[in-house]
């Protein structure tokens, strides 16, 4: 946690956005920009016609207008969301986001990455042989 902090400080960006060029250290923090033009808020609120563009954010208002506080234990995740960047739709795993990308956005910068990652990972090694049958008596 404090690695992450104090890469925030630091004047070398490793991630630029493409929009607009301001530089992020971490993917999760340009992800986050990038919603700022793209326009995509996949956090909806139920109960009205807002949306967002963070979880904290729908968090917030949900215990600010409609007055519904989030109940999570002590350290308890929440369900994560994943969210297509291209359209803002959202998955409740990853499999179905990834099936979500390969049916609507083909040509998708996650997908392309994904692929290179399987082309440069090394082949699985082969496990131990199956034993064999033993011989009839």
């Amino acid at each position: 946690m404090l690695n992450r902090h104090l890469k925030c400080h630091s004047e070398v960006k490793r991630h630029r956005c493409p929009y607009c060029g301001k530089g992020f250290n971490d993917t999760f923090d340009l992800k986050r920009h990038v919603r700022t033009h793209t326009g995509v808020r996949p956090y909806k609120c139920s109960l009205c016609d807002k949306a967002f563009t963070q979880r904290c954010s729908l968090e917030s208002h949900l215990r600010k207008i409609h007055g519904v506080a989030q109940r999570y234990g002590y350290k308890e995740r929440r369900a994560k969301l994943y969210v297509c960047e291209e359209c803002g739709g959202t998955a409740d795993s990853q499999d179905a986001h990834l099936a979500h990308l390969r049916q609507r956005h083909p040509h998708s910068p996650l997908l392309a990455k994904l692929a290179r990652k399987a082309a440069a990972a090394p082949a699985p090694r082969p496990g131990p042989a199956p034993p064999r049958p033993a011989p009839p008596p």
